[in-house]
């Protein structure tokens, strides 16, 4: 099976959708041809080809924008990625992949779409951008299958576009990189460490993890992440907790130290967030978590943590210090053990070859 994965940002960034991508080539390359088209260079520890475009691009670049020119994919970043799938039509449609799989949304995957058409092979869209615009335009450009990362994501799916086959198929998490034995991290901060992982941006909502762990009388917390919001959430967190807080940036390679040297993990982000690997990854390292109570969250966490309200301070502060109390177990682990990267990679190469065996 010859398979392409369209992600911008892989060898600029490695969050959520580039983490997605290097993980998910390096299983199915183990049996399937695989190329990664991205912007940045290649990663090391990539098994997978990898085909550079390298376009200028600006990560920190700001612009002011009318709200039409967001909704119809005008704005600098997704003129970016229209430039960098136009600068790749050529190179797929000589290479003539079974199996394209756009992750950056806006004009991408209409430009796919068409070229799929055109020669007669399929694309394939996972549904990472979450509840909201941005998946509504992915199911609208008519992907042979969508894949939901929730069970919640499916059904909403299917009311957005009813034509399209939709599947689900959640985000897994490698067992052996994350897990509780091992390393950890000397950390000058008051024990129990609540640790809050995630970009420092306004959807992620760090400042409501600051101001419950500032209501219990024990324990600090450690936020690692890098973003525009840096500067206010340092103020904040020094402001309200003082020595009893710390922002920091780890590398990826860290995170397995940085899961294990903490008690709890705390997620405030919007609920429509498709999926949070944070969670899978701390669970993994048999750390409980605490997470907005919706019905994604609900999917992913299980037994392995906590659901409240972030935005009920108090309520999220008595969840917070209820969880540094229960003795978890392995409850965390076997919850994230539910989501190995091995099994996630097999149902989408079932998927796959059900879609080429369907022509």
């Amino acid at each position: 099976m010859k398979i392409a994965i369209m992600s911008f940002h892989s060898g600029i960034e490695k969050r959520g959708v580039e983490r997605w991508s290097l993980d998910f080539a390096n299983l199915l390359a183990k049996r399937h041809e695989v190329t990664v088209l991205q912007n940045g260079p290649k990663d090391t520890t990539s098994t997978y080809g990898v085909f550079r475009v390298g376009i200028p691009y600006d990560s920190r670049k700001k612009e002011i924008f009318f709200p039409f020119q967001k909704r119809f994919f005008l704005d600098y970043k997704p003129r970016k990625i229209a430039y960098f799938t136009i600068k790749l039509l050529p190179m797929l449609w000589r290479e003539n992949f079974d199996i394209v799989v756009p992750t950056d949304g806006g004009w991408e995957p209409a430009f796919i779409r068409l070229l799929t058409w055109l020669r007669r092979k399929k694309m394939v869209i996972v549904g990472h951008a979450g509840i909201g615009w941005d998946d509504m335009n992915n199911l609208w450009s008519f992907p042979d299958r969508f894949v939901g990362l929730s069970k919640f994501a499916v059904n909403w799916a299917k009311k957005i576009n009813p034509f399209i086959k939709t599947v689900y198929i959640p985000n897994g998490v490698d067992l052996q990189e994350f897990d509780a034995a091992g390393e950890k991290l000397k950390l000058s901060l008051e024990k129990p460490i609540i640790l809050a992982v995630g970009a420092l941006e306004l959807n992620k909502r760090i400042d409501l993890i600051i101001k419950a762990v500032s209501k219990i009388r024990k324990g600090s917390l450690l936020v690692v992440g890098r973003g525009e919001m840096k500067e206010e959430i340092s103020t904040l967190g020094e402001k309200l907790l003082g020595d009893r807080f710390i922002l920091k940036d780890y590398d990826f390679s860290d995170m397995p130290m940085v899961y294990r040297s903490c008690s709890v993990l705390a997620s405030a982000s919007l609920p429509y967030y498709s999926f949070e690997m944070v969670l899978l990854e701390a669970m993994a390292a048999n750390l409980a978590v605490v997470a907005n109570n919706d019905p994604i969250r609900r999917e992913i966490v299980g037994d392995g943590g906590i659901l409240v309200d972030p935005t009920d301070i108090n309520a999220f502060s008595k969840v917070l210090g209820k969880a540094l109390e229960i003795n978890w177990g392995d409850k965390p682990r076997k919850q994230a053990e539910k989501f190995s990267w091995e099994k996630v990679a097999e149902k989408y190469e079932n998927l796959f070859q059900e879609i080429l065996d369907s022509r």
